[in-house]
């Protein structure tokens, strides 16, 4: 499931904050006999394409630290760590009763040449979930 999305034009006071035009993957879920297929791929193929008829910035997504296998498979499709939300899940499937941390991962579109909407080394970028949301 994903959305093309903006911040409200009176946000735009916020500067860097302010989040443009852009596409973000909400869900995305392939049961594990499907998978290895490509369709995860597929699917977010077809969100790419959606934004870019759209003319949005970038696409967005955001994944727990600990899922190895999903952080690999969105950096081979062109996405890379925007930044570390520090506590974003607060839900605990490893029993432990603590929470965890999400990378914000971002692949940047045609519209953005300049890539003003990437950041470098955005694994060491932590900010908190309440620093994501101002609207």
């Amino acid at each position: 499931m994903g959305k093309v999305e903006e911040d409200p034009d009176y946000l735009k006071i916020l500067g860097d904050k302010y989040l443009p035009w852009h596409g973000h993957v909400t869900a995305l879920t392939v049961a594990p006999q499907y998978r290895q297929m490509g369709l995860a791929k597929q699917l977010t193929a077809q969100l790419d394409r959606a934004c870019e008829q759209e003319n949005a910035w970038f696409m967005d997504l955001f994944v727990r630290v600990s899922n190895k296998t999903a952080i690999n498979m969105y950096k081979k499709m062109g996405y890379s760590v925007y930044r570390r939300v520090v506590s974003y899940y607060s839900d605990d499937p490893t029993g432990k009763g603590t929470s965890e941390d999400a990378f914000d991962m971002r692949k940047s579109l045609p519209r953005d040449k300049h890539k003003r909407y990437m950041r470098e080394n955005g694994e060491n970028h932590r900010i908190s979930p309440e620093d994501l949301y101002h609207g």
